[in-house]
């Protein structure tokens, strides 16, 4: 699956590409190379079993923890070991911490609920919270309910679209409701189906609001509290969390590259962020896009393949709740002439597509490449 995406993602990286409104070229010539390239990601056998290694080990890697960090001692020690010559960018990133966290239903029935907080929420200042629910399917209803808003827990139960779309409700719905009186906020976790599971991510606060507790809980609750309202029964829920901020942790983004036989000062940079949210193993969110481009350099190496330009990987740091590491990069590579960055952050499946920002002679290029 992933010797398609490999391919065209080194092919790439190796080409010289058109400026912008410059005629594409014959990509023929590069075939030879490109089925070298196709027979040794189709032979190869090593991705998944590094992948499976390091998600196995070093899982739960939100920015600040301690996984995180024994995971980039693991990649950087398997990278020199390998014969790469490795070097890190220090990066100052956010540090929250979820600490113990529960939900429970005190009425119509008693019963405790999957529940996760959501990434950046406070806590509930150290004691349970206590309160009636209102149930709220979009930010236009909750404008017309919020009379009804003050002192309780609202809940987003908000059927899922595209991730853009309904992400809002997560990202903003703590300081929606919070503008009205809420106490708590939670949503229906965003995502297509749940078999109750709850799914974290980030949120934000608008400063000029007060900041309220915020949550997940699973899409078969979210429907349960609205059948439960719509019967006109009152919901009274529970919740306790001792989520909280600490100082900024130091953590390191990390490079290796194949230097350019002709245009070594020019550099496409590719990658993805190695750090994730700390409920899961964050193999596909984004250890994989890591490692896919990893692999990549280590089949140009494998192959004897010298680029045109200098191919560097970067394992970027903190994307999840801050993008630190990216920031950093443009800070501390300024100066350096970069002609593409390539990120793989939507799975490693197989690839359906690619999306690029030029619309002239690249993107051409990139199609006749496909």
């Amino acid at each position: 699956m992933t010797a398609r995406f490999l391919l065209v993602l080194t092919l790439l990286a190796m080409i010289h590409l058109p400026s912008p409104g410059q005629a594409s070229f014959d990509v023929d010539r590069f075939r030879t190379d490109a089925r070298r390239m196709l027979e040794w990601t189709r032979a190869d056998r090593g991705l998944y079993p590094l992948l499976a290694d390091f998600t196995d080990h070093y899982p739960k890697r939100l920015s600040g923890s301690e996984n995180l960090e024994r995971g980039l001692d693991w990649i950087v020690e398997k990278m020199r070991s390998d014969g790469w010559d490795v070097r890190t960018q220090k990066v100052m990133v956010p540090n929250w911490k979820r600490g113990n966290e529960s939900l429970t239903m005190n009425a119509p029935i008693r019963r405790s609920m999957p529940f996760c907080g959501l990434g950046g929420s406070v806590g509930t200042s150290g004691k349970p919270l206590t309160a009636p629910v209102l149930v709220v399917r979009s930010f236009a209803e909750l404008s017309q309910r919020k009379a009804e808003v003050k002192g309780r827990i609202v809940v987003y139960n908000v059927p899922f679209t595209t991730y853009g779309e309904t992400v809002a409700y997560r990202y903003n719905g703590a300081s929606e409701a919070a503008r009205y009186g809420a106490v708590a906020s939670l949503v229906r976790s965003v995502g297509p189906y749940g078999i109750q599971t709850v799914h974290t991510g980030g949120m934000g606060y608008n400063d000029s609001l007060p900041k309220i507790p915020a949550g997940a809980i699973t899409i078969e609750d979210a429907l349960l509290l609205e059948r439960m309202q719509q019967r006109g029964e009152v919901v009274e829920l529970t919740l306790a969390m001792e989520a909280r901020w600490e100082p900024d942790a130091p953590s390191r983004n990390i490079i290796i590259e194949i230097k350019g036989s002709e245009r070594p000062d020019e550099v496409i940079v590719m990658g993805g962020h190695i750090d994730s949210w700390d409920l899961g193993s964050g193999a596909m969110d984004d250890a994989g896009g890591c490692f896919v481009t990893w692999r990549a350099l280590h089949m140009m190496r494998e192959l004897g393949m010298r680029p045109k330009r200098t191919i560097r990987v970067c394992f970027w740091t903190n994307e999840e709740n801050g993008l630190r590491g990216g920031t950093e990069y443009a800070k501390q590579t300024e100066g350096e002439k970069h002609v593409l960055a390539i990120e793989s952050d939507a799975g490693v499946f197989a690839p359906t597509g690619f999306s690029c920002s030029e619309k002239d002679g690249v993107r051409q290029t990139i199609e006749a490449i496909a």
